[in-house]
């Protein structure tokens, strides 16, 4: 199901190929909460896509421990992800840049030991592991 480019459903075509969890975080900006998400503390090679469309989002050589309870990868994967400031303008969203699902947000500045000094808090449940081959 890997996206070739923009992805534009309806609700309720969204509401039939998503869960309802996977719903209210991918399409209603919600989150999950922190520790509970099953690629937290996972560590496998591979490629995380976009759970609502398929399109590849992190190389499993960006992600890392950041302690914080999600998942966090330093960079994605060049024009995978779309950066939108909150309305407060407190953080900066992102999204699948094919299918505008929420996927978390990025922080910067935080002192990471990572090339980008960025953060992309991610839900687990915004993303599908594909392993590699």
């Amino acid at each position: 199901m890997a996206s070739s480019g923009p992805v534009q459903k309806s609700e309720e075509d969204w509401r039939a190929i998503l869960s309802p969890e996977q719903f209210r975080i991918l399409r209603q900006k919600g989150t999950e909460y922190p520790g509970t998400g099953e690629y937290d503390k996972f560590n496998g090679e591979g490629v995380y896509n976009c759970a609502g469309c398929g399109t590849p989002l992190y190389k499993s050589t960006t992600k890392f421990n950041s302690g914080c309870g999600w998942p966090a990868f330093f960079e994605g994967l060049p024009g995978a992800i779309n950066r939108t400031p909150d309305p407060d303008g407190r953080r900066i969203e992102i999204t699948c840049a094919a299918c505008g699902g929420h996927l978390g947000h990025v922080f910067k500045g935080e002192g990471f030991p990572t090339p980008t000094d960025e953060r992309h808090c991610v839900n687990s449940i915004s993303l599908k592991f594909n392993p590699a081959s």
